[in-house]
């Protein structure tokens, strides 16, 4: 479906990666109408590189993950395009390189003395999705009424596009979707199903 479908009118994605320790990475991807309630969810099945995918992929192996191999094939699955998809984690950022759609992580708030800059300063130490030995600042990060979001600094006009689409959005919090993800992916493991 394209943006101007009326199914697609004010829609989000929210897209992120679980870590297993013994399974692997599980993606969910779950599709949000104007009032928060669902339209879509998918999940993966685990994906667990093996060790020649360690050595091959070597620092590209986690952006491979996240982005293609999981991201790519969720939003794929999806029937509503949303006005953008929003994540929790930030290499799931490099999924921005196979969609169309702008994609902004969504920043953990961590009280009043804390800003925007700061924590994507600090996430920006922790993980990496560009390419590798690029040195400098990767995130840009920026605020939709009470949420604060980064985008990747190669994917900057991401951030206009996402504040004109979500601005209407501003008193919605863009971070609870992702604990109903998390509790619906670990239902849909436990059960042993794999849910589409």
């Amino acid at each position: 479906m394209t943006q101007g479908d009326p199914k697609s009118q004010g829609t989000l994605g929210f897209f992120t990666v679980l870590e297993h320790e013994q399974q692997g990475l599980v993606g969910g991807y779950l599709i949000l109408n104007h009032a928060g309630r669902p339209l879509e969810f998918h999940c993966t099945a685990p994906v667990k590189p093996n060790r020649a995918q360690q050595i091959l992929f070597g620092p590209t192996l986690e952006a491979y993950l996240y982005g293609e191999q999981i991201g790519q094939t969720l939003l794929a699955k999806g029937s509503v395009e949303p006005l953008a998809v929003c994540t929790d984690v930030e290499l799931a950022l490099s999924v921005r390189d196979y969609i169309s759609l702008p994609v902004a992580l969504v920043l953990r708030s961590e009280g009043p003395a804390s800003t925007a800059e700061n924590t994507a300063a600090e996430q920006a130490t922790t993980w990496r999705v560009d390419a590798p030995h690029r040195a400098g600042p990767h995130l840009n990060a920026f605020e939709i009424g009470r949420n604060r979001l980064a985008v990747s600094a190669s994917r900057d006009a991401d951030r206009q596009a996402i504040a004109g689409r979500l601005e209407s959005l501003g008193t919605f919090d863009l971070s609870e979707p992702f604990e109903r993800i998390r509790e619906a992916v670990e239902e849909a493991h436990r059960g042993g199903a794999r849910v589409n």
